[in-house]
């Protein structure tokens, strides 16, 4: 990929997805982070791990240390987003509407922009 073209997944923050494979298959969840680098997102409630925290460390969580349940992140490639007019998993497609833009100066010019759209129905995401 060169260098100066950003990664894309299709998959946002806050998005609903699906996990289609591994230990949590079927179950939904939230995203709560999406790293783009490493191709992997976070989702609530999925791929939840033990970790033992010595006292001082993620202050904002656990001040006095011990054992905590977290989500781990998972591989993007494993989760598919729900289509919200049926709530069932859907591939990403990208569309591109008509809008109006405005100027600083109060008129207005025909532009366009792209959107996430179910490849399966075609809402919009």
């Amino acid at each position: 990929m060169p260098k100066n073209k950003k990664p894309s997944l299709g998959i946002r923050k806050g998005d609903t997805v699906q996990v289609m494979s591994g230990k949590d298959r079927g179950l939904t969840g939230t995203v709560l982070s999406v790293d783009l680098e490493r191709r992997r997102v976070v989702v609530e409630g999925v791929n939840r791990v033990t970790r033992h925290i010595k006292p001082g460390r993620f202050k904002k969580n656990n001040a006095s240390g011990g054992i905590i349940n977290a989500e781990s992140p998972i591989d993007a490639s494993n989760v598919a987003i729900v289509d919200p007019s049926d709530n069932r998993p859907t591939r990403v497609g990208f569309r591109r509407v008509e809008v109006q833009k405005r100027r600083t100066d109060g008129t207005t010019y025909p532009s366009t922009r792209s959107v996430r759209v179910s490849r399966r129905t075609g809402t919009e995401l």
